[in-house]
Protein backbone atom coordinates (compact mmCIF):
# COMPACT_ATOMS: atom_id res chain seq x y z
CA UNK A 1 0.00 0.00 0.00
CA UNK A 2 1.37 3.40 -0.84
CA UNK A 3 2.16 5.98 1.80
CA UNK A 4 -0.41 8.42 0.43
CA UNK A 5 -3.22 5.85 0.77
CA UNK A 6 -2.19 5.08 4.37
CA UNK A 7 -1.94 8.80 5.18
CA UNK A 8 -5.37 9.40 3.64
CA UNK A 9 -6.83 6.50 5.66
CA UNK A 10 -5.35 7.78 8.96
CA UNK A 11 -6.46 11.35 8.22
CA UNK A 12 -10.01 10.14 7.44
CA UNK A 13 -10.11 8.11 10.65
CA UNK A 14 -9.08 11.15 12.71
CA UNK A 15 -11.76 13.28 11.06
CA UNK A 16 -14.42 10.62 11.58
CA UNK A 17 -13.67 9.99 15.26
CA UNK A 18 -12.89 13.57 16.32
CA UNK A 19 -16.48 14.50 17.21
CA UNK A 20 -16.76 11.41 19.40
CA UNK A 21 -13.98 12.70 21.65
CA UNK A 22 -16.04 15.84 22.35
CA UNK A 23 -18.83 13.65 23.70
CA UNK A 24 -16.49 12.07 26.21
CA UNK A 25 -16.46 15.11 28.49
CA UNK A 26 -16.79 14.06 32.12
CA UNK A 27 -16.69 17.50 33.72
CA UNK A 28 -20.18 18.89 34.24
CA UNK A 29 -20.73 22.56 33.72
CA UNK A 30 -22.66 24.28 36.47
CA UNK A 31 -25.89 25.72 35.07
CA UNK A 32 -26.37 29.44 35.43
CA UNK A 33 -29.41 30.36 37.53
CA UNK A 34 -32.20 31.98 35.56
CA UNK A 35 -33.05 35.35 37.13
CA UNK A 36 -36.45 35.97 38.69
CA UNK A 37 -38.95 38.27 37.03
CA UNK A 38 -41.71 40.37 38.52
CA UNK A 39 -45.26 39.17 37.93
CA UNK A 40 -48.35 41.33 37.59
CA UNK A 41 -50.03 41.56 41.03
CA UNK A 42 -52.95 39.27 40.16
CA UNK A 43 -50.58 36.47 39.06
CA UNK A 44 -48.14 37.08 41.93
CA UNK A 45 -51.08 36.65 44.32
CA UNK A 46 -51.40 33.01 43.19
CA UNK A 47 -47.77 32.28 44.15
CA UNK A 48 -47.93 34.14 47.47
CA UNK A 49 -51.24 32.46 48.43
CA UNK A 50 -49.72 29.09 47.53
CA UNK A 51 -46.67 29.78 49.72
CA UNK A 52 -48.85 30.86 52.67
CA UNK A 53 -51.13 27.83 52.44
CA UNK A 54 -48.16 25.46 52.04
CA UNK A 55 -46.33 26.92 55.05
CA UNK A 56 -49.44 26.47 57.20
CA UNK A 57 -49.99 22.93 55.92
CA UNK A 58 -53.50 24.01 54.88
CA UNK A 59 -54.56 21.45 52.27
CA UNK A 60 -58.00 23.06 51.91
CA UNK A 61 -56.51 26.47 51.12
CA UNK A 62 -54.07 24.90 48.64
CA UNK A 63 -56.86 23.03 46.86
CA UNK A 64 -58.99 26.21 46.76
CA UNK A 65 -56.32 27.79 44.53
CA UNK A 66 -57.15 25.18 41.86
CA UNK A 67 -60.00 25.11 39.37
CA UNK A 68 -62.69 22.57 40.27
CA UNK A 69 -61.42 20.31 37.45
CA UNK A 70 -57.72 21.22 37.86
CA UNK A 71 -54.72 18.90 37.62
CA UNK A 72 -51.78 18.23 39.93
CA UNK A 73 -48.88 16.67 37.99
CA UNK A 74 -46.07 15.50 40.28
CA UNK A 75 -42.96 13.50 39.42
CA UNK A 76 -43.29 9.74 39.87
CA UNK A 77 -47.07 9.96 40.45
CA UNK A 78 -50.06 9.60 38.15
CA UNK A 79 -52.02 12.78 37.31
CA UNK A 80 -54.44 13.93 40.02
CA UNK A 81 -57.62 15.63 38.80
CA UNK A 82 -60.21 17.60 40.71
CA UNK A 83 -60.10 19.88 43.71
CA UNK A 84 -61.17 17.18 46.19
CA UNK A 85 -58.49 14.75 44.98
CA UNK A 86 -55.87 17.52 45.06
CA UNK A 87 -56.82 18.36 48.64
CA UNK A 88 -56.49 14.69 49.61
CA UNK A 89 -52.96 14.59 48.14
CA UNK A 90 -51.94 17.72 50.06
CA UNK A 91 -53.33 16.43 53.39
CA UNK A 92 -50.29 15.78 55.56
CA UNK A 93 -47.78 16.39 52.76
CA UNK A 94 -47.54 20.17 52.84
CA UNK A 95 -45.84 22.42 55.35
CA UNK A 96 -42.46 24.04 55.61
CA UNK A 97 -40.80 27.23 54.41
CA UNK A 98 -41.53 26.97 50.67
CA UNK A 99 -40.13 29.74 48.44
CA UNK A 100 -41.55 30.29 44.95
CA UNK A 101 -40.07 32.56 42.31
CA UNK A 102 -41.16 33.31 38.78
CA UNK A 103 -38.91 32.87 35.75
CA UNK A 104 -41.41 33.69 33.01
CA UNK A 105 -45.11 34.19 32.37
CA UNK A 106 -47.70 35.10 29.81
CA UNK A 107 -51.34 36.12 30.21
CA UNK A 108 -53.92 36.83 27.57
CA UNK A 109 -57.66 36.92 28.05
CA UNK A 110 -58.72 34.21 30.48
CA UNK A 111 -55.58 32.00 30.14
CA UNK A 112 -52.11 32.44 31.67
CA UNK A 113 -49.03 30.47 32.57
CA UNK A 114 -46.19 30.92 35.04
CA UNK A 115 -42.85 29.17 34.80
CA UNK A 116 -40.99 29.18 38.07
CA UNK A 117 -38.57 27.61 40.49
CA UNK A 118 -38.82 26.66 44.14
CA UNK A 119 -36.67 26.17 47.18
CA UNK A 120 -37.06 25.80 50.94
CA UNK A 121 -36.06 28.06 53.79
CA UNK A 122 -32.83 30.01 53.61
CA UNK A 123 -30.99 27.36 51.58
CA UNK A 124 -29.37 28.96 48.55
CA UNK A 125 -30.59 28.13 45.08
CA UNK A 126 -33.56 26.22 43.79
CA UNK A 127 -34.30 22.56 44.31
CA UNK A 128 -36.97 22.29 41.63
CA UNK A 129 -39.05 23.98 38.96
CA UNK A 130 -42.71 24.22 38.04
CA UNK A 131 -45.20 25.36 35.47
CA UNK A 132 -48.65 26.62 36.36
CA UNK A 133 -51.38 27.02 33.80
CA UNK A 134 -54.16 29.26 35.00
CA UNK A 135 -57.57 30.37 33.87
CA UNK A 136 -60.27 32.67 35.18
CA UNK A 137 -63.84 33.62 34.58
CA UNK A 138 -64.46 37.32 33.80
CA UNK A 139 -64.12 39.39 36.96
CA UNK A 140 -62.91 36.40 39.00
CA UNK A 141 -59.41 35.63 40.37
CA UNK A 142 -56.96 33.38 38.57
CA UNK A 143 -57.23 29.67 39.42
CA UNK A 144 -54.63 26.99 38.78
CA UNK A 145 -55.76 24.60 36.05
CA UNK A 146 -52.56 22.56 36.18
CA UNK A 147 -49.50 22.49 38.41
CA UNK A 148 -46.54 20.45 37.19
CA UNK A 149 -43.37 20.32 39.26
CA UNK A 150 -40.19 18.29 39.47
CA UNK A 151 -36.86 18.31 41.25
CA UNK A 152 -33.70 19.65 39.64
CA UNK A 153 -31.77 16.50 40.60
CA UNK A 154 -33.51 13.18 40.15
CA UNK A 155 -33.29 10.54 42.84
CA UNK A 156 -30.91 7.66 42.21
CA UNK A 157 -32.74 4.56 41.04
Amino acid sequence: MSRSVIAFFVFSLVLATGPLHGQNVTERTKPIAVPSIELPPELDRVLRDYERAWRKGDAGALAALFAEDGFLLQSDHPPIRGRAAIQAVYEGSSGGPLRLRSLGFSAEGNVAYIIGAYGYGDAPGDIGKFTLTLHRAPGKPWLIFSDMDNLNASAKR
